[in-house]
């Protein structure tokens, strides 16, 4: 089937997709900060995320946020990021990134932290070090302009100014 590719950007704009299209291939650079730190790693051959592992113990108090430290500094490559999200083996138990997804922008080069929130049973949530506590996916980044217009120059659509729930339940 042909499809368009707007988000690869070493995909040309109309190409093939088959069952075994080759990947794109992303090297990225780790720096361990401590000695203690556990480079990360992907649970299965096709997984999507890599894990990151808490540094230290750390106790992540009911309502609070917390950032668990992961003794890693990383040099993401111009054009990607690295988007930090929540194993859904902790956010099951009730431990959740406040910020939904953390990104981690191509020129940031300080330590990799993960931010953290317990809203599950019990007044806190205890954290091992070594214990997995987020994963990291990497996705491209493209390059946008902003061009300032006018309402009545936005193109029109079938939902308009539809708001929360407008578009269905």
């Amino acid at each position: 089937m042909w499809v368009k590719s707007y988000i690869i950007p070493t995909v040309k704009k109309r190409c093939i997709v088959t069952s075994d299209m080759e990947q794109i291939s992303l090297t990225v650079q780790f720096a361990r900060l401590d000695d203690r730190a556990i480079l990360p790693t992907q649970g299965s051959a096709l997984a999507a995320g890599w894990d990151m592992y808490a540094l230290e113990d750390t106790v992540v108090p009911k309502g609070s946020s917390v950032l668990i430290r992961t003794g890693w500094a990383a040099a993401i490559p111009k054009g990607w990021e690295g988007q930090l999200r929540c194993r859904s083996s902790l956010g099951k138990k009730g431990m959740i990134m406040p910020n939904g997804i953390g990104t981690i922008d191509a020129d940031y080069r300080g330590e990799l932290m993960v931010l953290a929130t317990w809203i599950g049973e019990g007044d806190s949530f205890s954290i091992n070090s070594g214990e997995r506590v987020a994963q990291m996916l990497f996705a491209p980044v493209p390059k946008v302009t902003l061009i300032e217009t006018t309402l009545d120059k936005l193109n029109e659509t079938e939902r308009g100014d539809g708001g929360f729930g407008s578009s269905g339940k």
